[in-house]
């Protein structure tokens, strides 16, 4: 099977070609992503969205990451990137629905599958206020392993360092024809997370009590 392509880009943001996904990651080209974090309300607060992603993944296997995204690949715009949340989740979702948070930075090294990776990317991202329970999403099994959501304000608390970790509902994804999802009960920490910037956690988290 042919590998995904990217778009890499210099320092200035111009682009300076494209290139096997493999190869990004194993050298470090700059490339662009798309990040889109769901958050709703409910009787007790506004919960907020956390994928956990499948061992299976080239960067961060098993981490608990952004509610939904993906790299732009080659030729893409981030307008066409919105297609991560219904790929991912099952949820179809319009750019116009989503609320611009800013432009992020994002460095990272690690090790996933034997291979070290060096991830360098610039990230839209973006919110959205949607207010349906874990159990109406269908999650994209061979990208998610399940969906997780605890309160804002206690990923806020977890993420400046004044509680250890937080209670969390999730569902695991299904294999086709498999019944509807059950909900579960369980905690996160600091370690489970993809190891963004804490304070690009925060910046984004207060922006989503804006929404």
């Amino acid at each position: 099977m042919s590998q995904e392509l990217f778009d890499i880009y210099d320092e200035q943001g111009q682009k300076i070609g494209t290139v096997p996904r493999d190869e990004v990651h194993a050298k470090g080209y700059l490339h662009h992503s798309f990040h889109c974090w769901i958050v709703r309300d409910t009787g007790q607060g506004r919960k907020i969205l956390f994928q956990k992603r499948q061992d299976s993944k080239d960067t961060f296997p098993g981490h608990f990451d952004i509610t939904a995204a993906g790299h732009l690949s080659a030729g893409e715009t981030v307008a066409d990137a919105v297609r991560e949340v219904e790929e991912e989740l099952g949820i179809p979702v319009r750019m116009d629905e989503l609320t611009s948070l800013g432009v992020i930075d994002y460095y990272a090294t690690g090790t996933a599958g034997g291979k070290t990776f060096i991830d360098r990317e610039k990230c839209f991202v973006f919110g959205y206020l949607l207010n349906l329970p874990l159990t109406s999403y269908r999650l994209q099994e061979e990208e998610v392993a399940g969906l997780y959501e605890t309160g804002l304000e206690d990923a806020i608390s977890l993420f400046e360092g004044n509680i250890d970790s937080i209670p969390a509902s999730g569902i695991h994804s299904m294999k086709e024809g498999q019944a509807e999802s059950k909900i579960f009960d369980t905690s996160l920490s600091l370690q489970q997370f993809v190891p963004h910037k804490y304070e690009d956690y925060l910046r984004v988290f207060k922006a989503l009590k804006e929404l």
